[in-house]
């Protein structure tokens, strides 16, 4: 049998058999490290061994050049006496490959952090290779890049070559873990910069690190018709203090320093004054109009009209101005009764309040 009919394995098994001191695994220093990630070994042999960056570890983020120096001690496997180029083909990976799946472990019941390069992906998930191990991260639990993933082990059956990643648990953990710092600190009266995450008919949540807290309408605007999308945004950066807080319940409602002054703070009114207003909302009861933005006040229905009427309708209209005549004024509970009817037949001069 020539030369050319042998297999790579007998020739292998020639060559160590010519050659006693080159072995399968056999121990090498190190020459070089090029920028390449090439190592180059002195195997005591005639040829120098290179072991290409693909065979130096499973683990394509270790780089050979951090790793060896010219000097160190390396062991590795015999793949080829020849590479084609006069030097023997090396490989180190397979030998790492133990100590690295030891290390792996160790790192799975300590329920750590792994950080891969993603090495293929598909309609199911991504696929990551650490220590020759392939790690599958299902859509549903992967999040952000495609590039790389961050993850933790959550199932690990090596025997049936399982093992699923996940990225969204260390989310959930890092916002339990904001979550439970916030609700250790929180008080009322403490001032945040919250996001406006979600906005209602009746008002606005905002995430403050991660807990949702609401910001009712009336904490929102004085103008009890204002339209919450009018004044926030989805999105936006607002500033907002603890109103009530149950921390039992995991409830917090805010208040938001954008509302502006009180508009009953700057109210000069007087029982007398006549006024112009505008309704806005009937009741059975009567009518509430607008004095100025965040003001109401109340006509009773027995003060719409001299004439006896049975619903605030028969004589009104929504956004009608009309004028009033001030009866009863209470400002500390925020309470304002006015007459329709007391200027009924006069033609009385009325003082407009800014709207």
């Amino acid at each position: 049998m020539n030369e050319e009919n042998l297999s790579f394995e007998e020739l292998l098994n020639n060559s160590f058999e010519e050659n006693k001191k080159l072995e399968k695994i056999t121990t090498g220093t190190v020459i070089n490290v090029n920028n390449e990630g090439e190592v180059f070994v002195d195997l005591n042999y005639k040829a120098d061994g290179i072991i290409p960056k693909g065979e130096f570890s499973y683990d394509e983020n270790i780089d050979p050049k951090e790793e060896l120096k010219p000097g160190d001690k390396i062991e590795v496997e015999v793949v080829k006496l020849n590479d084609g180029q006069g030097n023997v083909l090396l490989s180190c990976k397979k030998l790492k490959q133990g100590a690295l799946k030891e290390e792996f472990e160790e790192k799975v019941k300590n329920n750590e952090i792994f950080e891969a390069k993603v090495q293929s992906s598909n309609d199911k998930g991504l696929v990551v290779n650490i220590a020759g191990m392939r790690i599958f991260i299902p859509n549903s639990l992967a999040c952000g890049s495609k590039d790389r993933a961050r993850f933790k082990i959550i199932e690990y059956n090596p025997k049936e070559r399982r093992i699923i990643g996940s990225c969204k648990i260390i989310l959930d953990e890092e916002k339990k873990q904001k979550e439970d710092e916030f609700w250790s600190n929180v008080k009322v009266g403490n001032e945040y910069e919250g996001i406006v995450s979600s906005i209602c008919s009746y008002g606005a949540f905002v995430d403050i690190n991660g807990v949702q807290g609401l910001l009712h309408i009336s904490e929102i605007s004085w103008d009890k018709d204002a339209n919450v999308q009018d004044i926030l945004k989805q999105g936006q950066t607002i500033k907002v203090k603890i109103k009530e807080l149950d921390v039992e319940n995991k409830r917090i409602k805010l208040s938001y320093d954008g509302k502006g002054e009180d508009p009953w703070n700057s109210l000069e009114l007087n029982v007398g004054d006549i006024i112009k207003v505008k309704v806005k909302k009937f009741m059975p009861f009567g009518v509430f109009v607008e004095i100025k933005k965040g003001i109401d006040g109340l006509v009773h229905i027995s003060q719409i009209s001299e004439q006896k009427i049975s619903k605030p309708e028969d004589k009104l209209q929504i956004d009608e101005e009309v004028n009033c005549k001030v009866i009863n004024l209470d400002l500390e509970n925020k309470k304002i009764e006015l007459s329709i009817k007391e200027l009924e037949g006069t033609s009385s001069e009325y003082s407009s309040l800014e709207k």
